[in-house]
């Protein structure tokens, strides 16, 4: 076991006290705002822009740019999920829903396009190495179909969550970020967790509509 765990963490030897710290503080924060957002609680946004100003500094860091373009994006989809979910009056916030065919038109736009994005930054800055560079576009277009879903309130966000998270777990592994790592598995259950609350507060919407 603890041999596991020393080779679970030897990669922090390498890292500055301050870095490290960052990354505990960025999964903290990363926690509860999958916790506010499976809560349907609009703290999810504030907490979100914390984990993910703290990973973009990091992850720019360690040149882990797909990573890096996420949190970017993540960071300017909480202030406009802020901003969607108080969209109500009264500062009431804004239901909860399904897909339309627009939206699916908007994943698909948004799941191409940031694929390509991504890719042309790997290329430009010559960063095409292992067969973790495609997994990173891969993440990276989950996560941008997920993120918008999500400041559009859409149930099926979660199933986006879900399957990023998952494939998550043994990339930030593999990268030597096992903080990472152990949050995204946490991320999961939670993921999954989101997913049923919200089809229950949904259906909830629908029958009393």
């Amino acid at each position: 076991m603890m041999d596991f765990l020393d080779q679970l963490f030897f990669q922090y030897s390498q890292y500055s006290n301050i870095d490290i710290s960052l990354e505990i503080i960025a999964v903290f924060f990363g926690f509860l705002s999958v916790w506010f957002s499976k809560n349907n609680n609009i703290l999810v946004f504030p907490t979100g822009m914390i984990n993910t100003s703290i990973f973009v500094y990091l992850l720019l860091k360690w040149s882990l740019l797909g990573d890096m373009i996420i949190n970017a994006y993540y960071f300017i989809m909480s202030i406009y999920g802020w901003y969607f979910w108080l969209k109500g009056t009264n500062n009431t916030v804004s239901p909860i829903s399904k897909v339309s065919n627009s939206d699916i038109r908007i994943v698909v736009l948004l799941f191409i396009s940031s694929s390509v994005f991504v890719s042309l930054v790997y290329t430009f800055f010559d960063k095409w190495e292992t067969i973790v560079s495609y997994i990173d576009i891969l993440t990276t277009a989950i996560f941008f179909a997920a993120m918008w879903l999500m400041a559009k309130r859409k149930v099926e966000s979660w199933i986006f969550w879900i399957v990023g998270n998952i494939i998550s777990v043994p990339l930030y592994l593999h990268k030597g970020l096992a903080f990472t790592s152990i949050q995204y598995f946490i991320f999961t259950i939670i993921a999954i967790a989101g997913y049923i609350k919200w089809k229950e507060l949904y259906n909830k919407q629908i029958q009393t509509a």
